[in-house]
């Protein structure tokens, strides 16, 4: 006769330590992954050792002024020329790469945590507080995340905290309504609804089955959602609610460089560039993760 254990092995993995081995790629997988994968995983590296250890990619110092060298457009020695104080332009985007992370990583991971406070309880609890929490994430939703930041940063002043809470609070809301979406689904299973069929208790089948099968997208959702942050975090300091220059913060330098757009181009393209490169990359990453997932590509 059949054990009760047994008959949910036919059921998805549920551990945690299983859900991210599907993450990791096979010989035969790593030959078909696409090019523009492989590509993108170079440009984040290069930004991770850019934040990590700047000097080993810079070639000035980047904070170094010198007023003969003041608006030089890109060249062999200044890679994306200097700024209205002669400052190498390539070496402080080098330098604000790890500020801008920081704040990218930060905002995400305080929205991660709101989000899954909100969400999990509304996607776990009872109809009623499942109601309620919906209806104050939909009156949240109904403005612009931007404007939430905005809004923040406003009362509370433009420092690097400021900026990481004001972003993660914005993009809370969107994150948690998709990680209650997440739970409801998982919740509503046919693998959960057999496990309350053989007389598993509640606890149990959270703790071994819902939880663990619901957080599958959270890591596609961090990946994607920091290259968001960062961009987002940029905005509100191009319209001067970011950190202040002369921080080469990526944000800061497209603030000190917009009123220099008309003689000297490459002081909001360059730095424009990095913020939408690094951007770019953690999506396709992302959005590979994601058809791995969902069994779109091999796993």
């Amino acid at each position: 006769m059949t054990k009760p254990a047994d008959q949910l092995s036919v059921y998805p993995q549920t551990l945690v330590g299983d859900q991210l081995l599907r993450f990791l790629p096979s010989a035969d997988a790593l030959r078909t992954v696409p090019a523009t994968v492989y590509a993108a995983g170079v440009v984040v590296a290069f930004f991770l050792v850019a934040a990590v250890a700047p000097s080993l990619l810079q070639t000035h110092d980047p904070f170094r002024t010198d007023l003969y060298a003041t608006l030089q457009s890109p060249s062999l020695d200044h890679f994306f020329g200097t700024d209205q104080s002669g400052r190498d332009l390539y070496s402080r985007v080098v330098q604000g790469t790890g500020q801008s992370l920081a704040i990218g990583l930060g905002a995400i991971g305080l929205s991660i945590g709101i989000a899954l406070l909100v969400g999990v309880t509304a996607g776990l609890a009872g109809r009623r507080t499942d109601a309620a929490l919906s209806r104050f994430l939909d009156v949240l939703l109904a403005f612009p995340n931007l404007f939430l930041a905005l809004l923040f940063v406003a009362v509370f002043g433009a420092t690097t905290t400021t900026l990481i809470v004001s972003v993660g609070l914005g993009c809370a809301p969107g994150y948690a309504r998709l990680i209650r979406g997440q739970f409801l689904v998982v919740r509503n299973s046919g693998y959960v609804e057999a496990a309350r069929a053989l007389g598993h208790p509640y606890g149990r089948i959270v703790r071994q089955h819902i939880f663990p099968n619901a957080m599958r997208p959270l890591i596609v959702m961090i990946t994607m959602g920091v290259g968001q942050t960062i961009v987002w975090a940029s905005s509100l300091a191009f319209l001067g609610l970011g950190v202040a220059p002369p921080s080469p913060e990526w944000g800061a330098l497209l603030d000190a460089g917009r009123n220099y757009v008309t003689v000297a181009w490459w002081l909001e393209v360059m730095p424009g560039f990095a913020i939408i490169l690094f951007a770019l990359s953690v999506t396709v990453i992302g959005q590979h993760l994601q058809d791995r997932l969902e069994g779109r590509v091999n796993p």
